[in-house]
């Protein structure tokens, strides 16, 4: 009896023993990695561990809605990462190691504050200029002299076609930003989409009826960016008084011009278009008769991999927020022009 049950004790501890030293034969000092089992524990062809992305950190957490900050995510099995998008835009510079990815945040899409989504994937993703959308809620086509299509349905563009950016749900791992108004630009570019189709009329009124409501909207941009209204550029109670230079655009130019030292403002012409920043003023001239006919915030300066400028601009006739300077002036307006009042700040 007493042989029999140390027989099955030992035969016991044997078998412990046994599971003791498969456990060891198969993990690594490296994390418990399977590397001798070619299944599902992360290894690779070649026998190295690979280990799942895992994004732990964040910095800085919060960011301009203009974007333009270097961030940084920490965490590990990060060296196969080379592409990043934030709130569904693609960012640009992206740059990994094992433990860390830096990229270039882009601007908040519709530069609205709030969380955006940070994934990281291991295919490259190439940034692509935003898509304009057109509206004749409140303002109209005709008042900018349009004849043709809204330009977000014109058949001949020179804008390229975006390239689909892949779902933050496919991404080998995501973490979080916020996007807050951090900036005078910020506040500017904030309005600006809050109010390219939704006009703020209660306050501002609108000038469609007495040819059209572009220069109204740029300079209600320039009160959200910190300006102040004057005796000579005001619009007051809700648009039945206004000075020429708040909303006609043969007056506020040559105005913002004669201005320009007092308002940190340099006006450039259209080969300077590498100076231009977002929230700086375009004006433009249809016909070329050196008088201006509309005029715009830049909304998004965008360089194409052959290192073309692009410029992007939120208006009010047309209504869009990312319209196409080159477009407008070629497919829209042939034989247009225009030039930029800059921030010199």
């Amino acid at each position: 009896m007493t042989a029999s049950l140390t027989r099955r004790s030992l035969l016991s501890l044997a078998g412990v023993t046994g599971i003791g030293l498969a456990v060891a034969a198969c993990s690594s000092g490296d994390g418990g990695v399977d590397k001798g089992s070619g299944g599902s524990g992360g290894a690779t062809a070649g026998g190295g561990a690979s280990a799942k992305p895992v994004a732990k950190s964040l910095s800085p957490a919060r960011v301009p809605l203009a974007g333009g900050v270097t961030i940084t995510v920490a965490g590990s099995g990060l060296a196969a990462v080379k592409g990043v998008t934030v709130g569904g835009v693609a960012a640009r510079d992206v740059r990994a190691t094992a433990t860390k990815v830096t990229f270039t945040a882009p601007h908040q899409a519709m530069y609205t504050a709030g969380s955006a989504d940070v994934a990281l994937f291991t295919d490259a993703i190439e940034p692509s200029p935003s898509a304009n959308q057109s509206s004749d809620g409140n303002g109209s086509a005709a008042n900018d002299g349009q004849a043709g299509a809204t330009q977000d349905g014109a058949t001949a563009t020179p804008t390229p076609t975006a390239s689909p950016v892949p779902d933050a749900s496919t991404a080998v791992a995501t973490t979080t930003l916020a996007y807050a108004a951090l900036t005078d630009v910020d506040r500017q570019l904030e309005y600006a989409m809050a109010h390219w189709k939704d006009y703020n009329t209660a306050e501002y009124g609108t000038m469609n009826p007495i040819g059209g409501d572009c220069a109204n909207y740029v300079s209600q941009t320039l009160i959200a960016r910190g300006w102040k209204q004057r005796s000579d550029w005001y619009n007051r109670d809700a648009g039945a008084a206004h000075s020429a230079t708040w909303t006609y655009c043969p007056t506020m130019d040559p105005w913002l011009t004669a201005n320009a030292a007092e308002f940190g403002l340099t006006r450039r012409s259209l080969d300077e278009r590498d100076k231009v920043k977002v929230g700086d003023i375009v004006f433009y001239d249809w016909n070329d008769n050196d008088s201006p006919d509309h005029t715009t915030i830049v909304s998004e300066v965008f360089t194409e991999p052959d290192g073309t400028i692009r410029i992007k601009s939120a208006s009010h006739n047309q209504d869009g927020p990312y319209r196409d300077l080159d477009e407008m002036i070629t497919v829209q307006h042939p034989g247009g022009t225009a030039w930029f009042h800059t921030f010199d700040a």
